[in-house]
């Protein structure tokens, strides 16, 4: 008889055993697929936004607490450094609506603003209309000015309203948050001039920006991957037992292969084929179950435009390849002791 076949009817004979150890491994890719997913999509859409921004160096307020706006000489002395075009600024504060903190931001790349109903100008996120009943037409009151909401945009989790950048800054006494820039020079020397120079700002280059962002994602990629993975290797425990299990349980058939001729390499390639296959099986349904939790995840978060970005060819491809090693390594001890099996001893076990 074919051993590999061998391997497929002792799947079939205990389904049970096989369905329950190939649970834990489909838990485990699952979790991977939905957490690390996620998270590649996030940074996906982080990095994509921040290279969007057609800008060299970013010039922010030094203090990271407190007034984290630039009053209006700072940003005279940085629209007036030499080797410096293409201003582009911003301005974000946060103002409370009915004693709720909201957040205000200044704008004039509408683009970016996906509108589902109206026009550019003073437009509410979902989240506000919903929390204070505003609509289109409403007027509301900030920083003792009234406003009237021209517009309504997507879904968010935080309560955002965007304005005109003009109006903004008109608001906050000409104070920005950010000025986005363009450099004719090196612009990591431009940004350091800038320091020297100017008080009370930070400047940073648009290659650290990202560098920073692509670390703070391999490290959030390292640790939820680290959480994720004990999923994944409670399920290998389970094939190790599951296999030991069926080591024992077939001692005498296995006698028997070993008396009419099979040798020793092709019992361990049968136990592995067998490891590895409950290990492939519940790769792929695990993936496929990972696939439909990110889905719903992306839906309930209002995630949908990153989905692409969630489903990396590395990931699947890296979690099936994965669980299908980890359960040929999980097979091989029960392998070894398979092969080594006492010819007389095991034709004599009950």
């Amino acid at each position: 008889m074919n051993l590999y076949k061998l391997a497929f009817n002792n799947i079939r004979r205990k389904k049970l055993r096989s369905v329950l150890t190939t649970l834990g491994i489909i838990i485990g890719v699952a979790t991977i697929v939905v957490l690390l997913g996620m998270t590649a999509g996030a940074t996906s859409e982080v990095q994509a936004e921040t290279n969007a921004y057609m800008y060299d160096v970013a010039v922010l307020p030094a203090s990271t607490s407190g007034n984290l706006l630039m009053d209006a000489q700072t940003v005279s002395k940085i629209r007036n450094f030499p080797g410096l075009y293409d201003f582009r600024e911003v301005t974000i504060f946060n103002e409370d609506i009915n004693g709720i903190r909201v957040n205000y931001e200044g704008t004039n790349d509408w683009k970016k603003i996906k509108l589902k109903n109206g026009t550019a100008g003073v437009v509410i996120n979902q989240a506000v209309a919903d929390k204070f009943g505003y609509a289109i037409g409403s007027k509301m009151k900030v920083k003792n000015q009234e406003l009237t909401v021209t517009g309504i945009s997507k879904e968010e989790q935080a309560l955002y309203v965007y304005i005109n950048q003009d109006t903004a800054k008109q608001l906050t006494d000409n104070k920005v948050s950010a000025i986005y820039v363009r450099a004719n020079g090196d612009p990591k020397t431009v940004s350091e001039d800038m320091e020297k120079q100017i008080n009370g700002i930070s400047v940073e280059t648009k290659s650290e920006k990202v560098a920073k962002v692509q670390e703070m994602a391999n490290q959030a990629m390292m640790f939820i991957g680290f959480i994720a993975s004990i999923a994944l290797i409670v399920g290998i425990i389970s094939v190790i037992n599951t296999m030991l299990i069926s080591v024992m349980e077939r001692t005498r058939e296995l006698g028997v292969l070993k008396a009419i001729g099979f040798t020793n390499w092709e019992i361990k390639g049968s136990i592995l084929f067998e490891s590895g296959l409950l290990g492939l099986v519940g790769g792929i349904t695990g993936v496929i179950i990972g696939i439909v939790g990110i889905f719903a995840a992306a839906n309930i978060l209002k995630f949908t435009e990153s989905i692409s970005g969630m489903m990396p060819l590395w990931l699947i491809g890296g979690v099936i390849i994965g669980a299908t090693v980890l359960s040929v390594l999980a097979g091989l001890y029960p392998a070894i002791r398979a092969s080594k099996l006492n010819v007389v001893e095991a034709l004599r076990y009950d």
